[in-house]
């Protein structure tokens, strides 16, 4: 059974579509946030990007909790490079596909400045994005554009989701 990554920088939307996927698709949804170590989520809230040695154990957890989850699953999780994803990969003997949120900085910009009770501050945003790496023509995914109504991100997530399953 396949298994889904929502990757994205922060404020893509990864829990709102995965928990809507969730639902839509009967598949468990799991937020990739929840298996950050304390000291990850300290150093990020304080404003200070995580770095690979940072990353490392938490993209191993990730892919874990996939690999240990019994059917598909679609897990929130940032997946910003390809050597992140790869480090997933090896955790998971399933085919994995990544789902790319994906709009410009501006619009992810506003969205992070209007979450409340989260982590991570939008000072980190352009380390995000100076760090991320479009999904490689070898890698099972797609870009979804958030720029768009949340409605019509669903609509295109469950459609792919649904496509792959079969």
């Amino acid at each position: 059974m396949p298994c889904y990554v929502l990757m994205g920088v922060s404020g893509c939307g990864k829990s709102s579509v995965g928990e809507a996927l969730s639902a839509r698709c009967q598949i468990d949804f799991i937020d990739g946030d929840d298996l950050h170590p304390p000291a990850n989520i300290a150093k990020m809230s304080s404003g200070e990007p995580l770095d690979d040695a940072d990353r490392a154990p938490w993209l191993a957890a990730v892919g874990q909790a996939l690999a240990q989850h019994h059917g598909p699953a679609i897990i929130g999780c940032s997946a910003l490079k390809r050597r992140y994803r790869d480090w997933i990969r090896q955790e998971v003997s399933e085919p994995l596909h990544f789902l790319h949120l994906d709009a410009a900085r501006d619009v992810l910009a506003e969205r992070v400045q209007e979450r409340r009770d989260h982590f991570m501050p939008t000072s980190l945003l352009d380390s995000q994005f100076a760090a991320l790496e479009p999904l490689q023509r070898d890698e099972l995914g797609a870009a979804i554009d958030i720029s768009r109504p949340l409605d019509a991100v669903i609509r295109e997530s469950e459609a792919y989701v649904k496509g792959t399953m079969t």
